[in-house]
């Protein structure tokens, strides 16, 4: 479970409630199960209406990913991918067609499996990029999905509450109630403004790193299969690919790169 999304959702609802309780209020009078059927409904209807159904699905199952991220681990795949720079160096790029199978990712195994069959570093920087075009695209809409939602929902609650008080102002003979239907009214309101701005638009910010923690990878895996190819050194290539990490061994590794750099261009040339 990701902690952070955890605790907020802690924090969130026990600083409303605390709140509301410290005012004299009390959990119960926020409980109502009309206004939620009303803003819920809504806001799912309008969102419907805008998007595709099969999007509507992907983003729901999108969902478990805020509290439950996949594991990844971009070090660990980078040191996988310098092994099958150490095996193509050795045996041929011909020898990482028996890897394909042990591999996890289907990106990584698409760019090693177009390696292995002999295809360019441009042509396979082309190919990969226009995937990575589409994925993003892809994964854009679905965090546009829930940014549309957290527009309806605050919407959706005002016209909740109005409906709430229409119900209200046919009572006005019982004078005693009309304090308690107008309380009642706006609980709507807040049904829609912390759907959106506690669940809704967070899940959207949240979904958007996600993605880009896999597209991150995905790079790695395209920059390791191009240098792979082009007969980068693998020492070498393990430099290039930590520098999508940002730990202190890839900042030494990028300091120990410039370092480098200006000693050789001030070295003595050497003669014959």
């Amino acid at each position: 479970m990701d902690k952070s999304s955890a605790i907020g959702v802690c924090v969130a609802a026990a600083g409303i409630l605390g709140g509301l309780m410290i005012d004299g209020g009390n959990i119960g009078q926020i409980l109502q199960p009309t206004a939620a059927m009303i803003v819920g409904g809504g806001t799912l209807g309008a969102v419907m209406l805008q998007f595709p159904l099969e999007m509507v699905k992907e983003a729901a199952a999108e969902m478990k990913t805020v509290l439950f991220p996949k594991p990844s681990d971009t070090q660990a795949l980078i040191t996988r991918i310098v092994e099958y720079a150490n095996k193509a160096r050795k045996q041929g790029l011909i020898a990482l067609d028996k890897e394909l199978e042990n591999m996890p990712e289907p990106f990584l195994r698409k760019a090693v499996m177009l390696a292995v069959d002999g295809v360019q570093s441009a042509e396979l920087r082309a190919t990969m990029e226009c995937e990575l075009a589409f994925r993003h695209e892809q994964e854009e809409r679905v965090a546009s999905l829930f940014d549309a939602a957290g527009g309806y929902a605050p919407t959706v609650g005002i016209l909740g509450a109005i409906l709430g008080l229409i119900q209200v102002m046919q009572h006005l003979d019982q004078i005693n109630e009309v304090g308690r239907g107008i309380a009642v009214a706006f609980v709507a309101t807040i049904y829609g403004v912390a759907l959106a701005n506690l669940v809704l638009l967070p899940c959207a910010g949240k979904l958007r790193l996600r993605h880009r923690e896999g597209s991150l990878q995905r790079e790695v895996m395209l920059e390791g299969v191009a240098g792979i190819i082009e007969g980068i050194n693998p020492r070498m290539l393990q430099t290039k690919l930590s520098g999508f990490l940002d730990t202190p061994a890839a900042t030494a590794a990028k300091s120990g790169s410039r370092e480098t750099a200006p000693a050789a261009a001030h070295a003595e040339p050497a003669r014959p």
